[in-house]
C-alpha cells in the first residue's frame, strides 16, 4: 500500500514554538556511539561460545547469511528512518505509519528492561576489578571466610576425588560475589557492596549523558576505543602462551555436521539481532542527531562489519587463553569453556590467575568488560530518553526537564536492579536476558518493521526517500530484503524458535517454579503486545469507515518523495 504524495499534515497537533534538537558535533562521534553500543558484551562471551559450540568455522555459514539477510538491511533501514524524520524510536514510526507506531512503544520496553539489567553486568566488573588490587587474587584459594569444606586445590584435575568438590574461582563467583541461593524462590538479602558498585555504574552512565550527545559524544572516544586497546594486549599475551592454538583450533574447527542442526540457525539469528541492537528504537534515537545529508548507507555497511569482525578477533583473544588454560590443567577445552557470565566471571578469572602477574591482567580484562558494558549502556539510555523526549518536545528540550527525565529513570531502573543483587538475583538476571531482551521480542520487530516499510509505506518510496539524502540510490538489494528476504526468513526462525522452545534452566540443572516462568513470558510477551494493542486502539480511535481508518492509519506525515 504505496502513501499517498499529497498528505503533509501530522495527525498530532504542533508544539507552537518550534524546538531546536542536539546533533552530534561530528560524524566521529555518531560512529563512534554506534560502535560502543552494537559492541559489548556479547562479543566477547557470547560470539566465540556459540562459534565454538556450534561448529566452529562452520557457524559462520548462517552467521554471515543472517549478517546479509537480516542485520544490515534492518540496521540501515532503523538508522536512516531516525535521520530522515529526525525523531527518535516512537514517532519517528508515527510519521512513517501511525498504525505502526506500536513498534515503537514495544522498543521502548526492550531498552527499559536492557538498562535495567545489563547494568548489573557492570557492578559484577566491578566488584571483581576492586578485588584484583589484593596482593593476591581472592579467587585462587581456599582460605577465604566464604570459601566451604568441598573447596578442594585450584587445578581442575585435582577435584575429580570428590563429586561434590568446588573450585576458589567457583567459590568466589557464587558465594561471595552472588551469595547465591537455592532458587527463586529464595531471594534473600541485597548483596551491599554489589548495591554499591550498581550505584557508581549508574552514576556514572548518568553524567556520561546527562547533557545530552553533547556529553555522551565525547565521552566515546574514550570507551568506544579502549576495549580495543584490551584486547588486543589479551590476544598478544594470550598466542604467546602454550597451548594457544589448541584453543583456537578449538574456536574455528569446523564441523560441517552441524549445519542440519535447527538450534545452530537459531543461535546464528539471535546473536546478529542481539549484537546489531536492532529492533529496540535505540539506532532510531541515534540516527535522528544526524546531519540530514549523512551517508547511513555507507555507516550502516561498515559499523555491522566492525561489529562481527570484533566479534572474530574477541574469539581468538578469548580462546587463546582458555587453550593455555586447558594446556595447564590437562583437560579438554570444554570443560574450560563456558557461555555467559561463567565466560566472563569464571573461566577467565580462573585463566588470568595462572598467568605471571595476573592482578596486571586481571585489571585488563575487567576494565575492558566495564567499558564495553558502560558504552552499551549508556547509548541505550540516551536513546530511552529521546525516545520519551520526542514524544513531548517542547516540554523535554527546554530548561533542565530532560535531565530530570534522566534522573528518574536512572532512579527508577536501579531500584528494580537491586532485586538482581539479592542472593537470589541471578535468577531474575536470567529471566530478563533469556526473555525480555532477546528471542520472540526481537524476531518478532524485525518482522513488523519489514513489512511496515517493505509494503505498508512501500519499499521503493523508502528507497527514493533515502536517495534523496545520501544523494545516489543505493544497492536495490536493501529493497529486496526489505520485502521478500528478511521477513520471510525471520518468521521461518520464529517458527523454528516456537517449535524447539525449551524453557529457561540455570545451569541446565535448575528448574524455575511456575510463577517463575510465568514472570519469564510476561517480560518477553509485555514489549510484543504493544505492537498490536496499538493497532487496534489506533484504528479504533481514528473517525470514519474501517476503509477510511486504514487509509489513514497508513498515511505517513512526511512526503513519499523525501526533500
Amino acid at each position: 500500500m504505496e502513501p499517498s504524495n499529497n498528505f503533509m499534515i501530522s495527525h498530532r497537533k504542533p508544539s507552537s514554538k518550534p524546538v531546536k534538537r542536539g546533533q552530534w558535533s561530528s560524524k566521529r562521534e555518531f560512529f563512534l556511539s554506534v560502535l560502543g553500543e552494537i559492541i559489548g558484551l556479547g562479543n566477547v562471551w557470547r560470539f566465540p561460545y556459540l562459534c565454538f559450540k556450534n561448529g566452529g568455522g562452520v557457524f559462520l555459514v548462517p552467521y554471515l547469511l543472517f549478517l546479509l539477510t537480516c542485520g544490515i538491511p534492518i540496521f540501515f533501514l532503523e538508522v536512516s528512518l531516525g535521520q530522515m524524520t529526525g525523531q527518535g524510536g516512537i514517532t519517528c514510526w508515527r510519521k512513517i505509519c501511525p498504525l505502526f507506531e506500536g513498534i515503537g512503544y514495544g522498543g521502548l520496553i526492550i531498552m527499559l528492561y536492557t538498562i535495567v539489567y545489563y547494568i548489573v553486568i557492570l557492578a559484577w566488573a566491578l566488584l571483581y576489578l576492586f578485588s584484583s588490587f589484593h596482593s593476591e587474587l581472592p579467587w585462587t584459594s581456599c582460605n577465604n571466610t566464604w570459601n566451604t569444606v568441598n573447596c578442594i586445590g585450584y587445578r581442575l584435575n585435582q577435584t575429580v576425588s570428590s563429586v561434590n568438590a568446588t573450585s576458589p574461582v567457583e567459590e568466589f563467583w557464587q558465594r561471595r560475589v552472588l551469595g547465591l541461593s537455592g532458587g527463586i524462590e529464595e531471594m534473600g538479602g541485597i548483596r551491599w557492596d554489589l548495591a554499591g558498585c550498581l550505584l557508581l555504574s549508574w552514576i556514572v552512565c548518568y553524567f556520561c549523558i546527562w547533557k545530552g550527545v553533547k556529553s555522551s559524544g565525547k565521552v566515546v572516544y574514550f570507551t568506544a576505543t579502549f576495549p580495543y586497546f584490551m584486547m588486543i594486549a589479551l590476544l598478544i599475551r594470550g598466542v604467546t602462551l602454550p597451548g594457544a592454538a589448541d584453543g583456537i583450533r578449538f574456536y574455528l574447527w569446523p564441523d560441517p555436521s552441524r549445519l542440519s542442526d535447527h538450534q545452530v540457525w537459531m543461535d546464528a539469528a539471535s546473536q546478529i539481532l542481539f549484537s546489531y541492537a536492532v529492533c529496540t528504537g535505540c539506532l532510531c534515537s541515534l540516527g535522528s542527531y544526524n546531519q540530514r545529508d549523512n551517508n547511513c548507507y555507507k555507516d550502516a555497511f561498515a559499523l555491522c562489519l566492525m561489529n562481527s569482525a570484533t566479534s572474530l578477533f574477541a574469539g581468538f583473544a578469548i580462546f587463546s587463553v582458555l587453550g593455555y588454560m586447558s594446556h595447564e590443567l590437562g583437560v579438554s577445552i570444554n570443560t574450560v569453556a563456558e557461555s555467559g557470565p561463567g565466560l566472563a566471571f569464571i573461566a577467565y578469572p580462573h585463566a588470568v590467575s595462572m598467568m605471571p602477574l595476573p592482578q596486571l591482567w586481571s585489571v585488563f580484562f575487567f576494565m575492558m568488560i566495564i567499558f564495553l558494558g558502560l558504552d552499551s549502556q549508556f547509548v541505550y539510555l540516551e536513546g530511552l530518553v529521546t525516545s520519551i523526549s520526542d514524544m513531548y518536545p517542547s516540554y523535554f528540550f527546554t530548561g533542565h526537564r530532560r535531565k530530570l527525565l534522566l534522573l528518574g529513570i536512572c532512579a527508577v531502573a536501579f531500584a528494580i536492579g537491586l532485586c538482581m543483587v539479592t542472593e537470589g538475583g541471578l535468577y531474575i538476571f536470567q529471566l530478563f536476558d533469556y526473555y525480555a531482551c532477546s528471542g520472540i521480542p526481537l524476531v518478532f520487530f524485525a518482522i513488523l518493521e519489514s513489512v511496515c516499510i517493505g509494503w505498508v509505506y512501500g519499499a521503493e518510496s523508502y528507497f527514493t526517500n533515502v536517495s534523496k539524502m545520501i544523494g545516489y540510490r543505493p544497492w536495490p538489494y536493501m529493497k529486496y530484503c526489505w520485502k521478500f528476504i528478511t521477513p520471510a526468513l525471520s518468521i521461518g526462525i520464529l517458527l523454528f524458535y516456537l517449535a524447539q522452545f525449551k524453557p529457561l534452566k540455570y545451569n541446565n540443572t535448575y528448574v524455575y517454579p511456575t510463577w517463575g516462568y510465568g514472570l519469564g513470558l510476561f517480560l518477553a510477551f509485555s514489549s510484543v503486545a504493544m505492537a498490536p494493542l496499538w493497532f487496534l486502539y489506533k484504528l479504533a480511535t481514528i473517525p470514519g469507515t474501517l476503509k477510511e481508518r486504514l487509509r489513514i492509519g497508513v498515511t505517513p506525515s512526511i512526503p513519499s518523495t523525501f526533500t
